[in-house]
């Protein structure tokens, strides 16, 4: 099989819709393809009911359609069990619940939990309302000198013995994919509990849940060419089960009285309300749609152009790249001096290059790099060669615009 771009293209409409546009904005969000949008047509024209709470049929339909969607997501991490498959709103969701299940019940005062500097907002915030505010404390790993995670640091951070660490698989911001086997292998050595942030990662490489010993695997769908709403967390079952419920409601009980509650058997007494039943067999047809494609050529071509790109912006004056090209993902993260990330973002807008500048949910990060803040180009499997050409084109013209 070879990965043919133009191809895979194909099968997203949005480019049909939107032919002016070039679209480098993957790492925010991914189109989806036509089997995608399908998939979740044919659940609300054919299957749209409650899940688990009806006698009727339809419910039956629903329910099944929506517990065969946790297989797949299981199956496609190679989880033990479906019931390790807790459905929420997307990553961030998952890591709130994940962190206030975990405070007071795992992590105690007094205990220490470790991240790094670059890590997305969503697995920071998180710590800092539940566990900090509990009495916690963080610890934070450094940066080497080429923007990647000090492994040095990290090994003598591993030395204050923290319960819990918790690292992303690719940097949202940079792109750089992070010795992910490595860092689970020495923090497991140390004792810790790890999690994993796959919302950028896991659309490059999907962990062996059973192979690699990783407590909690964390994603959302959206970023892996699925629907928006839905999300992942994915951990063992005996550190599910000590989780307390952030969300309470229907769906997630076994009885309850004026006076007390009893929850219901995993995964439900991690999944309060009605869940985003149409987002789940979308993200169910999502993996299932990808896992028929050239996974190895997909990734090649996203190198290949990002070297490409990386090679052409060396070359344009006054351009600061912040990310390596190699052990990246797909991304490109620059400054042009003397101008405010915002307002090259905005020049790019004028020549329907879409783009993101800012801090990309990564502050310290920024703080680290000592910038402001940063445009970030990011690849998709639908990225042509084409248009990374007219990129090279547009970004050359930069300094001489401003």
């Amino acid at each position: 099989m070879t990965f043919s771009a133009e191809l895979f293209r194909a099968e997203f409409g949005f480019f049909q819709q939107h032919p002016e546009w070039i679209y480098l904005d993957n790492a925010a969000t991914m189109h989806k393809p036509a089997a995608v949008l399908a998939a979740e047509q044919q659940f609300y024209l054919t299957q749209n009911s409650n899940v688990h709470r009806s006698a009727h049929g339809l419910s039956q339909l629903a329910t099944a359609a929506f517990e065969q969607s946790r297989q797949t997501v299981a199956q496609f991490l190679n989880a033990g069990s479906s019931h390790q498959v807790i459905f929420q709103s997307g990553a961030t969701a998952a890591f709130n619940q994940l962190v206030f299940g975990l405070t007071g019940t795992v992590l105690k005062p007094g205990d220490r939990v470790l991240l790094t500097v670059l890590e997305h907002h969503a697995n920071l915030v998180p710590w800092q309302l539940h566990a900090k505010s509990a009495g916690i404390e963080l610890d934070f790993v450094p940066l080497d000198q080429h923007n990647r995670v000090d492994l040095t640091a990290y090994q003598q951070l591993l030395q204050r013995q923290p319960k819990v660490v918790s690292f992303a698989q690719v940097s949202n911001a940079l792109g750089h994919i992070q010795p992910m086997e490595q860092m689970v292998t020495m923090a497991k050595a140390a004792g810790a509990l790890v999690v994993v942030d796959g919302a950028q990662g896991v659309v490059w490489q999907q962990p062996d849940l059973q192979q690699l010993d990783i407590d909690a695997y964390i994603f959302s769908g959206h970023k892996l060419y699925g629907p928006t709403g839905i999300g992942v967390l994915c951990a063992k079952t005996e550190l599910l089960e000590k989780l307390r419920p952030l969300f309470g409601g229907g769906e997630m009980i076994q009885h309850v009285s004026l006076d007390a509650v009893s929850f219901a058997a995993l995964p439900y007494r991690l999944e309060a309300g009605t869940p985003n039943m149409a987002g789940a067999v979308g993200l169910a047809a999502a993996i299932a749609w990808l896992q028929k494609q050239d996974q190895q050529g997909l990734k090649l071509h996203k190198t290949q152009l990002l070297q490409q790109l990386y090679a052409a912006c060396m070359q344009i004056p006054g351009l600061e790249l912040l990310s390596q090209p190699d052990l990246n993902a797909g991304i490109l993260l620059f400054n042009l001096k003397n101008e405010h990330p915002a307002d090259v973002a905005e020049v790019l807008n004028q020549f329907k290059l879409a783009a993101r500048a800012g801090t990309h949910c990564a502050m310290p990060l920024f703080q680290q790099l000592n910038v402001k803040g940063a445009v970030r180009l990011s690849l998709a499997g639908y990225t042509t060669v084409t248009e990374i050409a007219q990129s090279i084109d547009i970004l050359t013209k930069l300094p001489e615009f401003f």
